[in-house]
């Protein structure tokens, strides 16, 4: 069964790296370069833009750097599923989130060039219009928070154990 379960979470990055594949295939067949549409206007819209560097653009055009730092995130992801989270769901679907969304990138920057984004998101309370980013860029916030959960109610668990 610990094998299934294990390929149950491999399958959650599977579809996230899917699913961050078909939606920036659809804006690259289906948008051009710059041109938005408006979702929930202002507030958000699908806007075609490309990133040559990680968030932010920075180190934009430094390739190289991702390809060794992508690989050794995922390496290490790999290395802590299996062994520091086993027994651990929500440290293993943190990890899992966290995989798909770096790979989702990693595809984009291998084949491309560039990484895909699409999703513009202006803040109205401070008025800020966030960086516009994708599904992968999503996966990975989303599983640092689920990382960062797990860490935080395992220290608690810890507490409680030496009590």
């Amino acid at each position: 069964m610990e094998g299934l379960t294990v390929w149950i979470f491999y399958l959650i990055a599977i579809i996230i790296i899917g699913v961050d594949q078909w939606t920036k295939w659809l804006v690259v067949k289906n948008m051009e370069l710059g041109e938005r549409i408006s979702v929930a206007d202002p507030y958000l819209g699908l806007l075609s833009h490309r990133n040559r560097g990680a968030a932010w653009g920075i180190l934009e055009g430094q390739m190289w750097i991702f390809y060794i730092i992508t690989t050794i995130v995922v390496i290490g992801i790999v290395y802590y599923f299996h062994t520091h989270a086993k027994n651990q769901p929500l440290f293993q679907l943190g990890l899992m989130v966290l995989l798909g969304g770096a790979i989702g990138n990693f595809i984009d920057r291998l084949f491309r060039g560039e990484v895909v984004d699409f999703v513009d998101v202006l803040i109205p309370l401070i008025n800020y219009d966030f960086p516009i980013f994708n599904v992968a860029d999503a996966a990975l916030t989303v599983g640092v928070v689920l990382i960062f959960i797990f860490i935080l109610l395992d220290e608690r668990k810890q507490k409680k154990v030496k009590k």
